[in-house]
């Protein structure tokens, strides 16, 4: 069983639910509105997926920061403070496989197939 994090309203999030779902992989799903997401889960995904990587700079979240807010995200602590401040910044969706390895990190066919095929 694998776990996705993300947001429910997320185009890329959706993506990747409905190509699991039709590929009848089994999951679960966190919603970091509702859940949210402790700096230790963070820091769980980095052996597999930097920290630059988890920030999502292409995203409205990271747009939306002040220059000064930009500039402090500069190391793994400074990352998890923002991300666990403001989840919507994180790259998603992650997904996680059953022993919480984080196995892919965004939406890519390809890559699905690779993983979970």
């Amino acid at each position: 069983m694998f776990t996705i994090y993300g947001i429910p309203n997320c185009n890329t999030v959706k993506k990747a639910r409905t190509w699991l779902e039709q590929n009848e992989i089994e999951y679960t799903f966190h919603d970091y509105k509702k859940k949210g997401i402790t700096a230790e889960k963070l820091q769980s995904w980095f052996p597999d997926y930097s920290w630059d990587k988890l920030v999502n700079k292409a995203g409205t979240t990271w747009k939306g920061l002040t220059d000064e807010e930009k500039s402090a995200v500069t190391d793994e602590k400074s990352a998890i403070n923002l991300m666990t401040e403001k989840t919507s910044v994180i790259k998603r969706p992650m997904i996680e496989d059953e022993s919480g390895k984080a196995v892919a990190l965004g939406f890519s066919e390809i890559e699905y197939e690779k993983i979970f095929l």
